[in-house]
């Protein structure tokens, strides 16, 4: 049976979610988790694939895989239990043959979360909307050999507390693309960059790409693949480990204010 599934991870300990060898990775701790479960013995035979990857320090809150299982009720109810802490299913899904997550989904959106002191919210939002449609994203990526045009059918930027968050929904993304983008944002909120100037770049050079935002602040947030997924509860040690990720941040943002009390103390989530 090929089953698909919606997950979610914390990436700060993974070098990103592509198998490398002697690396911990999103898929190498997966099908490490499928494997133990007897659900297949050969990645590759059992067609395992992602919708897409994150970089090192990137998360997910709804990446999907795909495999074929002769054991779906044990991956079902058990794959939660076998996988580590900081990587959890939230819903799963019969597909048919052929279904492909990363060729089959019709858009992808994620969320920059958090700006912190982000200035001009409602100019960071103003500019987003220059993304919109089919552009050369060369300015907006790293350099490779991919074709740069990419379209983005939505982008927003809002306020969360002290926080912006910039969501923005394209058909397919370049390496590091989310994360220029969000860099460009950031300057428009501190005025550093004026009307007009996304559209410039876009426009412009290659030579003047804009550097990536910090892979921590980033999170795929959703995968429009099509399926209609039945949810699955959060396990318990995965509950337990976001606690744990929750209160050492917490403790660190209040050791740093204690460290210089003159820094902003933000709300913590």
């Amino acid at each position: 049976m090929n089953l698909a599934f919606r997950f979610s991870y914390f990436g700060d300990r993974f070098f990103g979610s592509q198998m490398q060898p002697g690396l911990r990775t999103v898929e190498g701790e997966f099908i490490e988790a499928c494997r133990l479960l007897g659900l297949f013995d050969d990645w590759r035979e059992a067609n395992f694939v992602t919708a897409g990857r994150t970089d090192r320090g990137v998360h997910a809150r709804g990446q999907v895989c795909s495999f074929s299982t002769d054991k779906p009720e044990r991956a079902i109810e058990a794959l939660n239990e076998v996988l580590p802490a900081d990587i959890w299913c939230t819903a799963w899904a019969g597909v048919p043959d052929g279904f492909h997550p990363r060729y089959s989904a019709a858009s992808r959106t994620y969320r920059y979360d958090f700006f912190p002191a982000p200035g001009d919210t409602a100019a960071m939002h103003e500019a987003a909307q220059e993304f919109l449609g089919r552009h050369d994203f060369s300015s907006f990526s790293r350099a490779s050999d991919r074709n740069p045009e990419r379209t983005i059918l939505a982008a927003r930027v809002f306020a969360d507390g002290p926080f912006a968050v910039f969501e923005v929904t394209g058909e397919s993304f370049l390496w590091n693309m989310v994360r220029c983008m969000a860099t460009a944002l950031e300057r428009a909120g501190r005025g550093e960059a004026g009307a007009g100037e996304i559209s410039r770049l876009f426009r412009g050079p290659v030579e003047q790409r804009i550097p990536a935002a910090p892979p921590e602040g980033l999170v795929l947030w959703d995968i429009d693949c099509g399926v209609s997924f039945t949810p699955l509860p959060i396990d318990e040690k995965s509950r337990r480990h976001l606690a744990d990720r929750h209160r050492y941040h917490a403790v660190m943002a209040e050791v740093a204010a204690r460290l210089a009390p003159d820094t902003p103390k933000y709300k913590t989530f």
